[in-house]
């Protein structure tokens, strides 16, 4: 009988992670808040003890949801990490995948063979074979293509199609919008102005990939004074973003830079 390696991953998984795990121990003192980010995919290093991978994936709570944003390149890490800091993946009900790059879908698989229960969320341009292999994973499975709501406060920007069609991931709290781009290949500026468009509020915080890696200084600051002028209050870019970018981010936003890499908790307040 041949065991799948999805399979012998669900084992492991069940055998090591507590029912119900609590990701509260992980967080800073003075944390606490209705809404918290857990970076569990990265290939920026930020905690020590945890596995990198070129990719991206972060898991939010908050607003009564559990979603996984992104899953990462390789699903054994990705549950790994996740077991690592505490947290139950059977408690996610929504995985929304940004783009259709191994980088951020590889872990699927390997989490559905875990946990099928969820309804996954995709580009309207992903091929039909990556859907139909969802399907056989026994999770249910839904097309964005414009901006619309995805659960009770959270949302997609929808499919922007100028270069590499990818959607980001928008939660609504008091605070302002949380923006998660997963490489941002249609521009991050823009992403980040259509989420403010569609919902008309603020950005409290932008994340994830910035996809800006390689670029020139000049260009790099031009985004950086677009997304200044939206009024972006906070930035927590890592991934692709590249490490000219990261340093440029750093000195723009100073004190309203968060780090964002493998294993980064960012705690949002429930209320202003």
């Amino acid at each position: 009988m041949h065991i799948s390696r999805e399979y012998l991953l669900y084992i492991v998984w069940t055998l090591v992670m507590p029912p119900h795990a609590s990701a509260v121990s992980e967080m800073e003192p003075g944390q606490q808040g209705h809404y918290r980010l857990f970076v569990v995919f990265n290939n920026v290093p930020y905690r020590a003890g945890l596995a990198t991978g070129w990719g991206f994936a972060c898991l939010i709570e908050g607003g009564g949801n559990t979603v996984l944003f992104d899953t990462g390149g390789d699903g054994a890490v990705l549950l790994s990490n996740m077991q690592h800091m505490g947290l139950d993946p059977h408690a996610v009900e929504a995985v929304v995948l940004s783009h259709n790059h191994g980088d951020h879908t590889g872990g699927l698989e390997a989490f559905l063979a875990g946990n099928p229960d969820v309804t996954v969320y995709i580009p309207a341009s992903f091929p039909a074979a990556f859907r139909q292999q969802v399907m056989q994973l026994c999770a249910d499975i839904e097309s964005v293509s414009g901006p619309r709501r995805l659960l009770d406060g959270v949302h997609s920007t929808g499919e922007m199609n100028h270069g590499i069609r990818e959607q980001a991931l928008i939660v609504d709290t008091p605070q302002g919008l949380i923006v998660i781009t997963g490489c941002a290949h249609p521009d991050v500026a823009d992403m980040a102005a259509q989420a403010k468009a569609y919902l008309g509020k603020d950005i409290y915080l932008l994340m994830g990939g910035f996809h800006l890696g390689g670029r020139s200084e000049a260009d790099i600051r031009a985004i950086i004074q677009r997304l200044q002028a939206l009024g972006v209050r906070k930035v927590a870019p890592s991934h692709c973003t590249g490490d000219r970018a990261l340093r440029l981010f750093r000195e723009a936003w100073k004190d309203d830079f968060i780090e964002g890499g493998l294993g980064a908790v960012i705690a949002v307040p429930g209320k202003r």
